[in-house]
Parts: C-alpha cells; sequence; structure tokens
C-alpha cells in the first residue's frame, strides 16, 4: 500500500486563547480528490494556510510526498509541488493573461533542481495551460478584461503551471452563475485526470457533491466526519452543524 500524499497528524493551532485548530488528522491519497466542507469560522481557512506555510502550526506535524514541511516556507512548500488557487485571484495586473503564467514556470518550475526549461517550453506550456482552461484566444489581454469566471479560471492556470502533485483549490466558484460553476467543477476534474490530487474548500453543495470522491468536515476546528459524501452529508452532526 503506498503511503499517502499529504499527511497531517494531530494539527492544532491557536491565536491567542482561541484554538482554530484541535488535533486535526488528515491523509490524502495520491490522485484523489477530496471535498473540505465546514460553516464559517470552521478552520478551513487556517487549515488550508498552515498546510501551504502562510500560518506555522504550534502542533502536530504535515508530511507533503513523504517529506516533513513543518517549519518550511510557502514558497519552499511550492517548489515540493504544493500550490493553490484563492477565493479572490490575485493575478499580477500589469502582466498579460499569458506573462501571468512565465512567474511560476520561471519562479516555481525553472527554480527545481532538476528542471531546466528553455524558453520555448516555458512558451509552450503557457499556451497549453491557457488551452487547458479555455483562455487561449484571451493570451495577451491584460487581466481587467477577462470576466469574473475567466478570472477564476486564470487563477486555477497559474496554480497548474507551478506544476503542482497537490493543488489546494479555494473557494474557487463563489459569486458564479450555475453555468459557470459546473463549469469550474469539469476544468477540475480534467485537472485531476491529469494526475492532480486535489482538495476543493467550497460552500456551493451541489459543487462539492459533484465534485468529491471523499468529504471531510469541520467545526469549530475539529474534524467531525471523513468519508463518503451521501453518507456524510447525512451524519446528524453534519447536519446539526448546518441547520442547527
Amino acid at each position: 500500500m503506498t503511503d499517502p500524499l499529504l499527511q497531517v497528524e494531530n494539527l492544532g493551532k491557536r491565536f491567542g486563547g482561541f484554538v482554530a485548530l484541535d488535533g486535526i488528522n488528515l491523509d490524502v491519497a495520491n490522485g484523489e480528490r477530496l471535498g473540505l466542507i465546514g460553516p464559517n469560522g470552521s478552520g478551513k481557512s487556517t487549515l488550508v494556510n498552515c498546510l501551504c506555510g502562510t500560518l506555522h502550526n504550534e502542533t502536530g506535524a504535515v508530511r507533503f510526498n513523504g517529506t516533513p514541511v513543518n517549519g518550511l516556507l510557502a514558497h519552499q512548500r511550492t517548489h515540493l509541488g504544493m500550490a493553490r488557487s484563492f477565493q479572490l485571484p490575485r493575478p499580477f495586473h500589469t502582466l498579460t493573461v499569458a506573462e501571468n503564467l512565465r512567474v511560476p514556470l520561471l519562479y516555481t518550475v525553472n527554480a527545481r533542481p532538476d528542471t531546466s526549461l528553455s524558453e520555448s517550453e516555458i512558451e509552450d506550456r503557457c499556451h497549453e495551460f491557457l488551452r487547458l482552461v479555455s483562455l487561449e484566444h484571451k493570451a495577451r489581454k491584460m487581466p481587467r478584461d477577462l470576466t469574473q469566471v475567466e478570472m477564476r479560471k486564470l487563477e486555477l492556470a497559474r496554480a497548474m503551471a507551478a506544476d503542482p502533485k497537490l493543488l489546494i483549490a479555494d473557494e474557487s466558484m463563489a459569486g458564479l452563475s450555475q453555468s459557470e460553476v459546473k463549469d469550474i467543477v469539469a476544468l477540475l476534474i480534467r485537472l485531476n485526470e491529469r494526475g492532480i490530487t486535489i482538495i476543493l474548500i467550497e460552500h456551493i453543495m451541489s459543487a462539492v457533491m459533484s465534485f468529491s470522491q471523499r468529504l471531510v468536515v469541520l467545526v469549530s476546528g475539529k474534524k467531525i466526519a471523513d468519508g463518503n459524501p451521501d453518507d456524510v452529508i447525512r451524519d446528524p452532526e453534519v447536519e446539526r452543524a448546518y441547520l442547527g
């Protein structure tokens, strides 16, 4: 049996006297599509930030692809193959859409000791990722020229350009129409089919259910459910957390 790609053991995080994460244990298999849900304030963002290195946990340990990452900075974890997209897209507004993809290719992929992309290879990868997210026709446009759903696609393309083994998609569908949500879910599934392990953090339950192979629920900093999505949403404790 192969080891999980991501291993989280007894993870804890405090802000002063407030316990944001309390003994979180979580394994994510290579190639898995995992949904992570919970009410506002449940600890989802804190968990993601601890995984990605934006915050550092006080207790517990995180291993990624067999490597302990406690104490590593965010860019060091990105170099190992961990990437995230943000709820509010963060493009470089003075760069074109294609140039936005060059940044992770140059400063993340080419920063790895075993990789040295030529200029033509960087160009080819930029266009490959833009085709994947249906933005190739916007390659020379500026981010300000994109629609909201196109901005979300650019954000995912920028994360993918870092050549991750794990992509954490943080509320990639907030504010989108139903058809746009389906478009993003289909895109995430295509990315997963390319071999990318994906953790989806999302409030839109139709998207979570259609995407996830496994569902994890956080409430008040604790993991209260973990398993088959259909079983998890029928769990009485999960129902109480969402319905009161």
